[in-house]
């Protein structure tokens, strides 16, 4: 085991993939010499060579198009784009194309791509470095989406991305990168896609949440002195509901948290999919605790607009007593 921190985890995924599978590939901006803009390649580029390790120009739509043309030819690109605010430009080729290659051409080509993502706020980055637009991804048919939530997990959740034959967007919680350690196995392993994960379990309460949020979500938890079980999706699409609908049915009350904006959110698809299969369970509404409708604000502001232990506590308040 080593113990490791999030960023060292995802390093250490992508060096023994590279290592088992001469076909996976990275690319994108500054992941050659420099390692990343959060060094999460660093070194890959001396053991592996530039021609494995490819600096690309600042081209996003230019990055996943080439590595969609890579991934159809045989390799297993891992193309970085460096701010989740940047996918913007690369819409297009992700969704237009990316996601929908296997159906376009009835199974004969797939795109087994993997794009790196570093996602969410609590940096104090300037505007377009701090967003959480992953329920745009997930609302794509085609598209597997991802977000862990601590070093284990983003190892083996990017061994199993990097070796599945569809098209998945890795985002990684840069509030997470180094905020702690844990211990990882150093030998390879994986973590199937479309597998929840339960943090701590409980009977009074269900919080489902993904990324940095399960952090806030667990000091929630130890200050709220009730019985909760906590839920981290892990995988976005396909979502686990099962193992949310076997919790909220146990608890009968269900708090739901997420950095992104509350209009649209995801936490809307889990009360609507809660409110299906858990109805005659529910002894209260589905609560969302969520980023505000608004741009995320510059970094005086940055850390109220995300939510924090005090916003989630109230919510389990308010759904413990209705």
């Amino acid at each position: 085991m080593a113990n490791l921190n999030l960023v060292q985890a995802i390093n250490l995924a992508l060096s023994q993939e590279m290592e088992r599978d001469d076909r996976v590939i990275i690319l994108g901006e500054d992941v050659g010499a420099n390692g990343g803009v959060f060094r999460v390649t660093e070194g890959l580029h001396a053991r592996f060579g530039g021609t494995r390790v490819v600096d690309t120009p600042l081209c996003e739509s230019g990055i996943i198009g080439t590595s969609i043309g890579l991934a159809m030819a045989g390799l297993r690109p891992v193309p970085e784009i460096q701010f989740e605010g940047f996918l913007g430009p690369a819409y297009d080729q992700l969704c237009s194309h990316a996601a929908r290659m296997r159906t376009r051409t009835r199974g004969a080509f797939t795109v087994p791509l993997t794009v790196r993502v570093p996602v969410g706020g609590g940096i104090h980055a300037p505007e377009l470095h701090s967003d959480s637009p992953e329920a745009i991804y997930v609302h794509q048919p085609g598209l597997k989406v991802v977000m862990p939530s601590s070093p284990y997990d983003a190892k083996g959740l990017l061994i199993s991305a990097l070796r599945d034959s569809d098209p998945v967007v890795f985002f990684e919680p840069k509030r997470v990168y180094r905020a702690f350690r844990e211990e990882v196995p150093e030998d390879e392993y994986t973590i199937p896609l479309g597998k929840a994960r339960v943090v701590c379990e409980g009977n009074d309460l269900t919080i489902v949440s993904w990324g940095a949020s399960v952090i806030q979500c667990m000091q929630a938890i130890e200050k709220s002195g009730k019985s909760i079980e906590l839920i981290d999706l892990r995988t976005l699409y396909p979502m686990d509901i099962d193992a949310v609908e076997a919790s909220v049915s146990k608890t009968a009350r269900c708090v739901v948290v997420h950095e992104a904006p509350l209009t649209g959110g995801l936490g809307a698809e889990i009360a609507a999919r809660i409110m299906e299969r858990c109805f005659l369970q529910l002894e209260a509404p589905v609560q969302r605790v969520a980023g505000f409708d608004t741009i995320m604000p510059y970094y005086k502001l940055e850390l109220d607009y995300m939510p924090d232990s005090a916003r989630i506590g109230q919510a389990i308040q308010d759904a413990l007593a209705y």
